[in-house]
């Protein structure tokens, strides 16, 4: 939560509020020294403390996977291997496999959409080329956009790497592009299958565990990117992430969220990356705790210690008691949270007895 401070000024609507609720005193206007005897009267008091204010939210959540997607089949055939279910696939790995070859994951903005052979030359090929490099099939390759000789060698080793017959070319049907690797969320193709052209295998996602959670319409703050969270995991574990965005309530919707128009669903990225959420039950409920703003180490007391100074200056104080008398001291007023309000000032220090308003 350091680095996340922010000031929240004892506005008009927390004046009212209090007011109604018959707990902001009004002081003297004479001035900040005014002082005066208890006498009978006994009012409640409370300390000065220095603690750490947090204003905070915490609503239920559900962890799942980004950044769902289909991955379809470009050719027609029979699944051999299927896909596995919560498996994670890296680059150089199979997907899946049709008609007993792999069909493999490389990593890559540009779709599969045509076979890749000698001659040929587009962006295809350069992430082609990166991909074979990185596999460690480019010892003699030329990073560029041409498909020639050298390429055609990096392939026919990286196909009998496979098993594959070596072709020196790459077919529609042998690779699927994606950005990174991915986490598999469902076969929708089992063993034996027959598939045709567009027809989907399996869904996949990002492998980075995200938490979606709804908020209400006035949460607006809370949704914005970056905002602190805290994660409480099905397992008791906690975890600390930040918000990355909104869902779209279709979105939401086809993933068993929440959304919709009386509430806002927001995504959130957990710290730790792929292993976060290692182990947990994505079907239970996490507890997700949005931290809008916090202050460490201020000055605070109750809320209902603040007064309003009379006069033409106005302001905000506190009624120090001490040897049985009070005296009215101007402070300054921050944020608010959990009753408390942050407070400062010249003559403030830690531990200082402050009146209460309340029930004698």
């Amino acid at each position: 939560m350091r680095g996340r401070t922010a000031w929240l000024a004892l506005g008009a609507a927390t004046v009212a509020a209090a007011v109604a609720g018959g707990v902001l005193l009004l002081a003297d206007g004479g001035g900040p020294d005014a002082s005066g005897i208890a006498g009978d009267r006994r009012p409640a008091t409370a300390k000065v403390v220095r603690t750490d204010l947090v204003l905070s939210k915490t609503v239920d959540g559900r962890l799942d996977f980004a950044q769902r997607r289909a991955v379809k089949s470009a050719v027609e055939g029979t699944v051999t291997v299927a896909a596995v279910e919560g498996g994670t696939v890296a680059r150089g790995q199979a997907l899946y496999e049709l008609n007993d070859k792999p069909v493999t994951l490389l990593y890559g903005p540009v779709p599969m959409f045509r076979e890749m052979k000698d001659g040929d030359r587009g962006s295809d090929v350069l992430q082609l080329e990166r991909n074979l490099r990185d596999l460690g099939y480019g010892s003699k390759l030329y990073v560029d956009v041409w498909y020639d000789r050298a390429t055609e060698d990096a392939v026919k080793r990286w196909q009998k790497s496979l098993n594959r017959e070596t072709t020196g070319r790459v077919g529609k049907g042998d690779v699927v592009f994606q950005p990174d690797r991915v986490k598999v969320v469902e076969a929708d193709a089992a063993l034996a299958d027959q598939v045709g052209p567009a027809e989907p295998v399996l869904t996949i996602a990002s492998a980075r565990p995200v938490v979606r959670a709804r908020l209400d319409q006035t949460d607006g703050a809370l949704t914005a990117k970056g905002t602190g969270v805290e994660v409480t995991l099905p397992s008791g574990r906690t975890a600390s992430g930040e918000v990355v965005g909104t869902v779209r309530p279709e979105e939401a919707g086809a993933e068993g969220g929440e959304g919709g128009p009386e509430g806002i669903t927001v995504e959130v990225v957990l710290d730790g990356g792929a292993n976060a959420a290692s182990g947990e039950d994505a079907s239970a409920t996490a507890s997700v705790k949005f931290v809008s703003e916090a202050r460490e180490g201020v000055l605070a007391v109750p809320v209902e210690a603040i007064v309003a100074l009379r006069g033409e200056n106005g302001g905000y104080g506190l009624e120090i008691v001490r040897d049985g008398a009070t005296r009215t001291v101007r402070v300054e007023t921050g944020m608010t949270a959990d009753g408390r309000i942050e407070v400062s000032g010249p003559e403030l220090r830690e531990g200082l007895t402050v009146e209460v308003a309340g029930e004698s």
